[in-house]
């Protein structure tokens, strides 16, 4: 920047200037210091110029004060400070008005454009080196010009209104109708058609025509200009809202401009300052903003990508990454797909070449964007994506199986990152291709992927998972905040959540590790800065929002699922003290849509899987549910949700899942001793449960089978079953605590239930009828007066009662 400043500043040397600048003490200036500073020379003139700077009564003066700090000390060899003096002596009133100036071509300026734009962004980039003076309003404004200068080259006598009215205000504005010079200069319509560089054309003074940038080399921009343009856009995207200021003013499509018109240093310094941009929180807004323009950008980068050899290739890898559409936002075409297929085309021989571990991580990264993106069907044929993911498990394999204590560079974390997202999207494929049935495979798996291959990925990938245990056995609490322990973790899960039968041993000996890493997030142990941060950068699919540190417990939930069925996991789980952990969860999440009311409430799975998890506990260990007192706090946290969502249709398989925890629990639970009272809690979930279980079934006004009813139709698939379990469940119930079937009758779910049975001729299905009977006969069996109502309604033999043989013996119907 220093030395476009110099050049900048010496286009200014017309012969007028010259004259007032002949007798100083130029040619004190010439001797430097060995180390960059300022000699006692030079530092007197810097004195004097500063002086006349502060004193200037014109243009021409501060002209002559700022040329001659530039020839004498160059700007490597100001400290902050003296810019600063530089800064409050001529503002940034001076740099604006010369680029509006130069833009609007001004013939009595006295200086040619490209000489004000070569001075006016001298001056702004040695200023935007200090931070206060980048985040200065009035050097905001001048963004806009920048970024036309960067997008269409030099530009002369260009009427662009709307552009100044973007990015001049007060005294900027009044400034461009101002001399920046008094001198008259005849020669104006020459120079200025010299810049513009029309292929010969000249363009008259009084032009209201524009010139096009991009028609001849003449248009291209100096490169001092381009580089000093950059270092202001630069300097204010570093700030801590720079990036907001500079999307604002319209950065985006004006640098993918600069890149398709190969405009000077828009692939060097502009795709650098774009990449930026894409980056962290902001990619969403700025696809969804300028998606047009991102996509022709990427679509030619694609082509430049297959088109490159050798390390500009590999090099590339990474810059492709930047500029890939996050997976949360729709950008689906045709072209993108293409450009898409088209890299895929041009990584294969990549992968099949032999490469260090320094060269194959860039591609690998990418191909787990690429996958993120369109998952596996442009990626190739079967046998490369198998090559892919072994190529991706050897690179986890030698970067874990390292000995105990051996660091992690941040480059092979963020090479291992991208290997766990191949191997979690092969573990989803190749699970479901050698573990289910269906010949049909979804359109993201891998193509036509035989039944062998599938067996061989899932062998690499047991290797690869078999590597992440043995490191996150070595990860000690001090280090449970490091972003790449959650990646490995959440890779980890990934596997557990399809396979648990494979390295059973292993995985059971983690699980101390598993739950108490999940403990120390939920419980607020763990410092959390660096994954909040991780969590709001990452663009893994659907992860965005910010850190809870509900999220690792939300990954082993489904693995939490499949151990707590099995013995040997469970009883681990149990000294771990794994159901606390999981209604203490069920916790934290109620708080959400238990203060919506009167809102329609977003689904949350991760509730519900906690839920079956503690159903398995429930069922398999009965005396702890009766002992330990975490169940104690479920039955409250129950009596207390699901009663609210009885009234919240959208979360209806998660008010399944509570009602059937419930009457599970109650299931094992004796009445009150000596005819005591009902706790109030208890009275009020089972109030509310026999509310929730009437509404299922729908008999309608005539007879006819019975139907799903429509507040239950479109979750029936995933609630019918646990509807089913609860009637069994309360049958349970009425057998260990009498005086609930009271409250069936109370509630009239019994009249509820016999009149839509005598009315219809028929249940949805056989298992459906099952659960009523059983519930049906432990009324019968336990209180004389449900059995007395009961054996009244069959004996009008009409209907689906007829068919239950059990409960005419239990209602004594012949």
């Amino acid at each position: 920047m220093a030395d476009s400043a110099h050049g900048a500043m010496a286009l200014l040397a017309q012969p007028a200037v010259n004259e007032q600048l002949a007798g100083g003490d130029g040619g004190e200036g010439s001797e430097m210091e060995a180390d960059g500073g300022l000699t006692d020379a030079q530092a007197e003139v810097l004195e004097r110029c500063l002086h006349a700077l502060r004193k200037a009564q014109n243009d021409s003066h501060t002209l002559a004060a700022l040329l001659l700090i530039t020839r004498l000390c160059p700007a490597s060899q100001l400290d902050k400070p003296t810019l600063r003096r530089i800064f409050e002596a001529v503002g940034l009133n001076l740099p604006a008005r010369l680029l509006v100036t130069a833009v609007k071509g001004s013939d009595n300026s006295g200086l040619p454009p490209q000489e004000l734009l070569s001075l006016g962004t001298a001056l702004l980039a040695a200023l935007s080196t200090d931070p206060d003076m980048a985040c200065h309003p009035q050097l905001l404004t001048t963004i806009p010009l920048l970024l036309g200068i960067l997008a269409n080259g030099p530009v002369t006598r260009q009427e662009q209104q709307e552009t100044q009215d973007q990015s001049q205000d007060g005294e900027a504005g009044r400034g461009a109708e101002s001399k920046v010079h008094p001198q008259e200069r005849s020669s104006t319509e020459s120079d200025a058609a010299d810049v513009a560089g029309s292929t010969g054309d000249q363009i008259e003074a009084d032009s209201e025509g524009k010139t096009s940038s991009e028609s001849s080399p003449s248009s291209k921009l100096d490169e001092a200009v381009a580089s000093d343009c950059y270092q202001v856009l630069t300097a204010v995207c570093a700030l801590s809202r720079g990036p907001d200021q500079l999307l604002s003013r319209g950065a985006v499509p004006a640098l993918c401009q600069a890149v398709e018109q190969n405009q000077t240093f828009s692939h060097q310094r502009g795709l650098a300052l774009l990449g930026r941009l894409l980056s962290g929180k902001t990619k969403d807004k700025v696809w969804s903003t300028n998606p047009e323009e991102l996509l022709t950008l990427l679509v030619r980068l694609s082509k430049d990508f297959c088109q490159a050899t050798g390390q500009t290739k590999l090099d590339m890898c990474a810059q492709l990454v930047q500029f890939l559409p996050p997976a949360g936002v729709s950008v689906q075409s045709e072209e993108l797909k293409g450009a898409v297929v088209r890299v895929w085309g041009a990584l294969r021989p990549m992968l099949q070449a032999k490469l260090t571990p320094r060269q194959i991580g860039p591609i690998l990264v990418l191909s787990a964007c690429l996958l993120d993106l369109h998952g596996w069907e442009p990626v190739g044929p079967p046998k490369f994506c198998c090559l892919l993911v072994n190529r991706a498990c050897v690179e986890v394999r030698m970067g874990l199986e390292e000995p105990p204590g051996n660091e992690l560079s941040p480059e092979l974390q963020h090479t291992l990152t991208g290997c766990y997202r191949i191997m979690e999207a092969a573990i989803e494929q190749a699970c479901c291709m050698g573990l289910s049935q269906t010949p049909e495979a979804p359109p993201s798996s891998i193509p036509s992927i035989s039944l062998q291959q599938s067996r061989q990925v899932l062998g690499v990938l047991e290797e690869a998972f078999s590597a992440l245990m043995y490191h996150l056995q070595q990860v000690e609490p001090s280090r449970y905040g490091d972003p790449f322990i959650f990646a490995t973790f959440r890779s980890l899960c990934s596997w557990l959540a399809e396979e648990t039968s494979c390295l059973k041993e292993e995985v059971t000996g983690l699980l101390p590790f598993l739950i108490g890493y999940s403990r120390s997030h939920l419980q607020g142990e763990s410092p959390e800065e660096g994954l909040s941060a991780w969590m709001a950068e990452v663009s893994v699919r659907e992860e965005r929002a910010a850190w809870t540190g509900r999220e690792a417990l939300r990954y082993l939930l489904p693995a939490l699922c499949h151990l707590s069925a099995e013995e040997g996991p469970r009883k681990v789980l149990l000294t771990l003290d794994t159901p606390a952990l999981l209604v203490d969860f069920l916790s934290r999440c109620w708080t959400a849509p238990k203060g919506r009311s009167g809102v329609a409430s977003a689904r949350d799975p991760s509730m519900e899987t906690a839920c079956s998890a503690l159903l398995n506990f429930t069922v398999t260990e009965p005396e702890r549910v009766r002992k330990d007192q975490s169940f104690r706090t479920l039955e409250a946290l129950l009596s207390e949700a699901l009663p609210v969502l009885v009234h919240k249709p959208r979360l209806l398989v998660l008010a399944a899942n509570f009602c059937t925890l419930g009457l599970m629990i109650g299931r094992l639970k004796v009445a009150p001793s000596g005819g005591g009272s009902v706790e109030g809690g208890q009275r009020r979930l089972f109030s509310a449960a026999l509310r929730f279980l009437r509404s299922a079934l729908d008999s309608g006004s005539g007879p006819g089978p019975v139907e799903v009813s429509p507040a239950w139709e479109e979750s029936w698939d995933e609630a019918a079953e646990l509807w089913r379990l609860c009637l069994q469940a309360l049958g349970g119930c009425v057998r260990a605590q009498p005086w609930i079937a009271g409250l069936v009758r109370e509630e009239g779910w019994l009249k509820h239930t016999l009149a839509m049975l005598s009315r219809c001729s028929a249940l949805p299905d056989q298992h459906t009828q099952q659960a009523l009977e059983e519930a049906l006969c432990a009324m019968a069996d336990q209180c004389p007066g449900c059995k007395k109502e009961i054996g009244d309604a069959m004996r009008t033999n009409k209907g689906a009662l007829m068919c239950m043989k059990n409960l005419k013996k239990s209602a004594g119907v012949k």
